[in-house]
């Protein structure tokens, strides 16, 4: 009987897996993933207190993104449809006042020329716990790209990343104080 009930399950399970199995789209991509980078002029955050000068003291939050990974997958006249994962790494000043902080960014998909066709907004928190220092991975379950049709490749598409800067913070950096630690200069 035992030998029975065994034979039994393992048919289940197998009828299951080919079901499973066949679910999948097992075609290939019909091009590459369009590439993904983190903008240079807004990669890296910092942030003042309220009413100081930019001087090292004064640093309240910082944060950079450190990597960004994206996994794509498209086939036929189907949409590209991305997954991505953002690696981030916070650091709270002296001037901090909160264990807590809320970084805006966003993501962008453009035309290789530069054209933005989307763009969305989110949040990260990071989570001091008494430490100067927090880092976190961010994933987007769902970045679809619509194709005219099945001719359009990945590769003909954009996708950045970058803080949500004020344009007091986007000066800063552009300016290249972002890697000066003592800015009493």
């Amino acid at each position: 009987m035992r030998i029975l009930v065994t034979l039994f399950a393992a048919a289940l399970l197998v009828g299951c897996q080919s079901r499973v199995a066949d679910a999948f789209d097992t075609r290939q991509n019909a091009g590459p993933c369009p590439p993904v980078g983190s903008v240079y002029d807004v990669a890296r955050y910092v942030a003042f207190a309220e009413g100081t000068d930019e001087t090292y003291p004064n640093i309240t939050y910082t944060a950079e993104i450190v990597d960004v990974r994206m996994f794509c997958r498209y086939a036929g006249g189907d949409p590209l449809v991305a997954q991505m994962e953002i690696d981030f790494a916070f650091g709270k000043g002296d001037s901090a006042r909160s264990d807590t902080h809320a970084y805006p960014y966003f993501v962008a998909v453009t035309r290789r020329n530069g054209k933005v066709l989307g763009k969305e907004y989110f949040t990260v928190e990071a989570d001091f716990n008494g430490r100067k220092l927090d880092g976190r991975t961010e994933s987007i379950a769902r970045i679809e790209i619509p194709r005219l049709d099945e001719s359009i490749a990945g590769s003909n598409f954009e996708i950045l990343v970058g803080f949500d800067l004020t344009p007091e913070q986007l000066e800063f950096t552009r300016a290249g104080k972002r890697f000066l630690l003592n800015a009493e200069q």
